[in-house]
């Protein structure tokens, strides 16, 4: 591909120069690179994972996971109660994830009013952008009727009379192969690696892959210069090459682990104190269900129906939302539970098996502040993620809602994902189960496929990391444009909000640095 250096090949050190540097290419850095490469600026756009395209996505997930994934698939919490799913590729996560584009609940909205300051109308309304984003990126409601894994979550809601919705996607002539999250082989998926990113190439953006930043260097309120390494083919920092970068304004969209451990290890001011806290899962809970029938959860749009039934409770209790997940060999044999022949067993009725998850919507109660960003002794990033009893009570709640879901669309069986758990062959035995489980870590499979917050935006910098505009409180020349600056999570797939939100303050910079 023209334009495009890949940073494992250097042998001697290298210096750049760019009006804009962009670290990161997941969605914030993909729209970013097209937005700035419009304007005429010369861009260079950096990647730690490496660029693969549709000839090398064969749909494995052997080959998946350790080429496409941050830690190979096998990311978790500090103290390994959590996985975490990201990508580390050209694209970010944007290649690997499951298409589901939902735009941010105006609760959401309403609560960073209140909380934080921040105000979404007006000008600063995301709808013409989520337009934008939707008619760049082709997301659109999926027309296909919906797989038989998705098609449980829409059976059970209509039986208990519950809300569901046919889920948007950004995909432009999808062969329903779902694999959505091994790289799409046929480009349907419309993620930055084929969208905005070849674009702001082919308008003379530079794109480096498998380069690691390591730091910013700053003096009073600017950033001076970027210092990075190659990485190896392990994706870890190799230090016998260096590489260093200046640009007029530099944009950080790492994501919500990345950007803060890029920070913390510049040592840029934060007063605030709240870099690299705040950081938010959407923790998910799994409940399996065996069907009579062939479910077959790897065939078909791995999301198409979503139900916000419980997602904005009336109480105290914590929100949280159903979606189907696809059923794939390695991703259940490591979160379907027991050992020897109850997981043999388990395997063996692969085809026949249903998984539901709840998406808990954190960051919203004083019991559900997040997790933190530190580094580990090699300055790797490293999240502390506590769950609080708070979440536990949310975690038994949405067990009790999936497999009443699930025996409502005509489960034979349901067997929450939980080690103490098994089988169950009745709505009230699951229930009474269910309600007996004990609440806590390495007992509770809990699994993220979303991490938000970290550099929270706020109109108050005793309050946040970056303004409303992504701008940083301290820094001049630093803007961070990814899922980090969200001050909660959404109670919604991220990619979306990311998208709109970018778009705009893309377009907010912009202007400023014309004028400038």
């Amino acid at each position: 591909m023209t334009n495009h250096l890949d940073a494992s090949q250097f042998t001697q050190d290298q210096q750049f120069e760019a009006d804009i540097v962009i670290i990161g290419s997941g969605a914030g850095g993909g729209i970013a690179a097209e937005q700035f490469a419009q304007a005429g600026l010369k861009v260079l756009l950096l990647e730690e994972g490496a660029y693969y395209t549709r000839d090398d996505f064969v749909m494995e997930e052997r080959w998946a996971y350790p080429n496409l994934y941050q830690e190979g698939a096998a990311r978790k919490t500090r103290d390994q109660a959590i996985g975490i799913l990201q990508g580390r590729t050209v694209g970010g996560s944007t290649t690997v994830n499951w298409t589901t584009s939902i735009r941010t609940p105006q609760p959401t909205l309403d609560y960073w009013q209140s909380e934080f300051g921040l105000n979404f109308s007006g000008a600063n309304d995301l709808d013409p952008y989520f337009a934008k984003a939707e008619q760049r990126l082709n997301i659109k409601p999926w027309q296909i009727a919906p797989n038989a894994n998705n098609s449980v979550v829409q059976r059970g809601c209509q039986a208990l009379g519950w809300q569901y919705t046919v889920i948007s996607r950004n995909v432009n002539g999808c062969a329903n192969l779902g694999y959505c999250g091994m790289g799409c082989p046929i480009n349907g998926k419309q993620s930055m690696l084929v969208s905005t990113i070849p674009a702001a190439l082919t308008l003379g953006a530079t794109l480096i892959s498998r380069l690691s930043v390591r730091k910013f260097n700053w003096q009073g309120d600017n950033i001076t210069g970027v210092e990075a390494v190659p990485v190896d083919q392990h994706f870890q920092p190799r230090l016998d090459v260096s590489v260093s970068i200046t640009a007029k304004h530099y944009i950080l969209a790492a994501g919500a682990i990345g950007s803060p451990a890029i920070l913390l290890r510049s040592g840029v001011p934060d007063p605030s104190g709240r870099l690299g806290k705040h950081t938010y899962l959407h923790p998910s809970l799994i409940s399996g269900a065996l069907f009579a029938e062939d479910i077959n959860g790897h065939a078909g749009a791995p999301q198409s129906v979503y139900s916000d039934q419980f997602v904005w409770p009336d109480s105290d209790h914590i929100g949280y939302k159903l979606e189907a997940a696809p059923v794939h060999p390695v991703l259940m044999a490591t979160k379907l539970l027991g050992s020897g022949e109850q997981h043999a067993s388990l395997m063996q009725q692969f085809n026949q098996l249903q998984v539901t998850i709840a998406l808990m919507r954190d960051g919203f109660h004083p019991q559900s502040q997040g997790g933190s960003v530190m580094l580990d002794s090699q300055q790797q990033p490293v999240l502390d993620y506590p769950i609080t009893d708070y979440l536990w009570q949310g975690a038994r709640r949405a067990l009790l809602s999936m497999a009443e879901l699930q025996f409502a669309a005509g489960a034979k069986q349901v067997m929450p994902i939980h080690h103490d758990a098994r089988l169950y062959n009745r709505w009230t035995e699951a229930k009474t189960a269910i309600n007996n489980l004990s609440m806590q870590k390495y007992r509770q499979t809990v699994a993220s496929a979303h991490v938000m917050g970290g550099c929270n935006m706020s109109a108050n910098p005793a309050k946040g990391v970056v303004n409303q505009q992504g701008r940083h409180h301290q820094m001049q020349n630093l803007s961070i444009f990814d899922g980090s600056i969200l001050p909660t999570s959404l109670g919604a797939n991220p990619q979306l909000t990311i998208y709109g939100m970018t778009w705009l303050n893309c377009q907010l910079l912009l202007a400023g640095l014309t004028t400038a």
